[in-house]
């Protein structure tokens, strides 16, 4: 029945196209659940249900990715699931009243796009630089999984054969880590608890976790998302549903053991790439997180799938990206806003952007103004 309404379809195509984005997601949920007190199986559970009605919602594949600035603090510092759900809550609050007011569509106004495009580009390198650390310590299974979608990439590009690259791969790493490791005991969700942040929780979230995270999702969670979205699909997506959506994501999530979550550029970008059309690609990675988080809650169980599998993911899913961000009108924006990304923090790399562009703009309406004037 579902296959049948608009904008909803099964096939190989969106299945493959539906774990696109797992060598993204997966990494950075792995890493929370093993460092922090947050439970996976609850943290896979929310997925499968926002990724689901995701899908329905806008018939498109629109990602649902954990915020990567606060997954990346979080890894690296180990902390505490209110300080987390705090940063959520807060998040919630934040992107639902500027959805409901109509402020990204005002802000999208004042935001270059040339800054945007640097950000693409930005996201793609730090995919890069992240698919990098996984080669670097699996060489073999990243030049496996590299060498699969390279072969699918030139039989679809011939023919109108689905690109089965990301299901083949993920499927190859799923079995040489139980052949390698066994089979991780079988482990059932436990109910979601409530988490009850508490004034020196928002506090310390406020400065540590949102404000790095506020203008990544900005730029490439929505804006950069919704001009993506044109890009791939000729579509459009207005950019204050998606900041509603995360809203609602994080607000009702989070208080109860979920990860601050967003959409992205570069996960739509990797499910297009590996086939995803329709919001059914959606529904199928829902269904797939439902799994994993009802049997297979365990960290272990994410853990026997090799690292180079991830790289050889991430690698594919950078492309997109890099192309869509060559469609610019300043590419000395465009360039500084990417390169300072990886190195700098996506905050220090829009302030900079943002600055040049405006510089850029005031140039070049000194320079009109002096010709109208000969």
């Amino acid at each position: 029945m579902l296959n049948k309404i608009k904008g909803i379809r099964f096939n190989l195509n969106e299945a493959a196209g539906s774990v696109g984005d797992f060598g993204t997601i997966l990494p950075i949920i792995f890493g929370v659940a093993v460092v922090t007190d947050i439970n996976l199986g609850t943290i896979l559970l929310f997925f499968a249900v926002w990724y689901t009605l995701v899908g329905i919602l806008y018939r498109l594949p629109v990602p649902v990715e954990p915020m990567k600035a606060i997954g990346a603090i979080v890894i690296a510092e180990g902390l505490t699931s209110p300080e987390i759900a705090a940063s959520g809550i807060i998040i919630g609050i934040i992107f639902i009243a500027t959805g409901y007011l109509r402020g990204m569509s005002k802000v999208q106004k004042w935001i270059p796009k040339n800054v945007i495009r640097g950000i693409q580009a930005g996201l793609a390198l730090l995919l890069l630089k992240t698919s990098l650390n996984f080669v670097v310590n699996d060489i073999f299974y990243s030049a496996v999984s590299v060498i699969i979608i390279l072969i699918f990439l030139l039989i679809t590009m011939k023919t109108a054969f689905p690109d089965l690259s990301a299901l083949i791969v993920v499927g190859i790493g799923i079995a040489a880590g139980i052949l390698t490791a066994g089979i991780p005991e079988m482990s059932f969700i436990t109910l979601p608890q409530i988490i009850i942040p508490d004034v020196n929780d928002f506090a310390f979230s406020s400065w540590n976790l949102v404000i790095p995270q506020i203008p990544l999702t900005l730029t490439n969670a929505i804006l950069a998302t919704s001009l993506l979205a044109h890009d791939l699909f000729k579509k459009d997506i207005n950019p204050d549903n998606l900041s509603k959506t995360i809203g609602f994501m994080n607000l009702i999530s989070c208080p109860l053991g979920g990860f601050p979550m967003c959409h992205g550029a570069g996960g739509m970008a990797a499910m297009h790439r590996f086939g995803a059309r329709t919001g059914g690609s959606n529904i199928i990675a829902g269904v797939i997180f439902l799994a994993m988080a009802l049997f297979f809650a365990k960290p272990e169980m994410l853990g026997i799938i090799p690292l180079g599998i991830f790289g050889g993911l991430l690698i594919f899913a950078a492309i997109p990206l890099l192309k869509a961000s060559a469609n610019t009108d300043s590419v000395m924006v465009t360039a500084i806003t990417a390169i300072l990304a990886p190195f700098a923090g996506m905050t220090v790399a829009f302030i900079t952007g943002m600055l040049l562009a405006y510089i850029e703009i005031y140039r070049k309406k000194g320079i009109k103004q002096s010709d109208t004037k000969i």
